[in-house]
């Protein structure tokens, strides 16, 4: 029997061509990342240890994203002590300008390239699985670990196959393929599983779609999600890549767990309801649901192509006098491009807040905390109880089209509602 993606990629970083579900393995790491959240502990558990060679520093990024520009002394000393730590060691650290979002900054930036065995102490990892890479999020002492081994240890996952078919309608993207298959694989199947997004239909979209879909593998429990590389990842990776890659496909006798299809051509835009993001259904099974808050940003959502999505459906427009439109480009350079191409001033002129690059809102931790009672529709990927402020409030999750049409109308909108 052949091997899967994954297994390739995992089995090629301890120098073999290929390993087995239920393998246990101590691979070599490519890229290992840590927020203003998650890196302290890391930090501090390290710089606790005698003087000793970390083999794995050279590969370690560290990122302020979350609480950022730093929100109060504590978020203030975290940083604080990142950039202490990054001048110690010669740590790359993205701080203020030109920074961004961690999952967006790095493949940007070309850090993470098809074929990398990343880790990551923060759980959505698993978006570089868009490019080919084996991705994945840990905690922030397995990451100390690895920082000390430049090794991680894993069990070999299964895979699941998932194969996409037909041509999304108009208003369907990414968030809405990923948020139906949620729903279908539930809450147990995909735990500790691999994800393979495939079909003809994953070539129809843009990586921004395909980084949307992988970033939210993890929240079925599955260990990574994956998109083999083909045109546009060889064409997007070329121009940025800061590395040699390797594309690494799956062979045709590779064995699944299990293989799931889906026809796509009918998909209709999905809302997640509160407060689960398996609690899906079809925007058109939903009564009106007014709205106070509208956040179109984080690292599923917060893209240069979901900026223009939106921007499309509420130019000329104007934000409903009921509620608060948050628009957080992921990066600064996706800040530019957006500035640069008109788009943040369809924005600001229909009344939206512009924010800098960062997670703040996704988390409720930030630039956008909802209170007791309030209502938001987000691009985000979670909308656990509490997840965006008061443990009374409400989140909706749905794709930047129908965030934007919401902004307009107060209520949760389909955006051919919009004259």
């Amino acid at each position: 029997m052949g091997w899967t993606i994954t297994e390739k990629i995992l089995g090629a970083h301890i120098g073999k061509k290929g390993v087995k579900p239920g393998e246990h393995i101590f691979a070599n790491v490519d890229i290992m990342l840590a927020n203003d959240i998650t890196s302290p502990l890391m930090i501090n558990l390290l710089n606790g240890l005698p003087q000793i060679e970390f083999e794995g520093i050279k590969n370690l990024v560290l990122v302020a994203d979350h609480f950022t520009p730093n929100k109060d002394v504590r978020s203030a000393e975290n940083v604080k002590l990142m950039r202490e730590f990054s001048k110690k060691y010669g740590v790359k650290i993205f701080e203020g300008g030109m920074s961004g979002i961690e999952h967006c900054l790095l493949p940007e930036e070309g850090m993470v390239v098809p074929g990398d065995l990343v880790i990551g102490a923060d759980s959505h990892t698993c978006t570089y699985g868009a490019l080919g890479a084996f991705s994945t999020g840990v905690g922030s002492t397995d990451l100390a670990s690895a920082i000390i081994t430049g090794k991680v240890w894993l069990k070999i996952p299964e895979t699941i196959k998932i194969e996409y078919y037909g041509v999304p309608s108009k208003w369907v993207y990414g968030k809405d393929i990923i948020l139906m298959t949620l729903k279908d694989l539930g809450e147990e199947i995909p735990v500790y599983k691999s994800l393979e997004f495939s079909g003809p239909t994953i070539s129809l979209l843009d990586m921004a779609q395909r980084f949307t879909i992988c970033n939210m593998a993890v929240e079925a429990g599955a260990k990574n999600g994956i998109i083999q590389p083909d045109k546009l990842t060889k064409e997007y990776v070329s121009k940025k890549a800061k590395r040699r890659f390797e594309f690494f496909y799956s062979d045709p006798d590779a064995e699944y767990a299990e293989i799931r299809k889906y026809d796509i051509s009918q998909l209709t835009p999905q809302i997640a309801l509160p407060h689960s993001p398996f609690n899906v259904v079809s925007i058109f099974e939903i009564n009106k649901i007014e709205i106070d808050q509208v956040f179109l940003g984080s690292c599923t959502n917060g893209w240069y192509d979901d900026l223009r999505i939106a921007a499309d459906v509420i130019k000329g427009k104007k934000v409903n006098d009921n509620v608060r439109f948050i628009v957080a480009p992921a990066t600064y350079k996706i800040y530019l491009q957006a500035l640069k191409d008109g788009i943040l001033e369809v924005f600001a002129s229909a009344g939206a807040i512009i924010s800098p690059p960062t997670c703040g809102p996704c988390l409720g931790g930030h630039m956008g905390v909802l209170a007791s009672g309030e209502r938001a529709i987000s691009t985000t990927n979670r909308n656990f109880i509490g997840r965006m402020g008061h443990p009374e409030s409400e989140v909706y999750l749905a794709n930047p089209a129908v965030a934007a049409a919401s902004a307009i109308l107060g209520k949760i909108a389909y955006p051919e509602e919009i004259k």
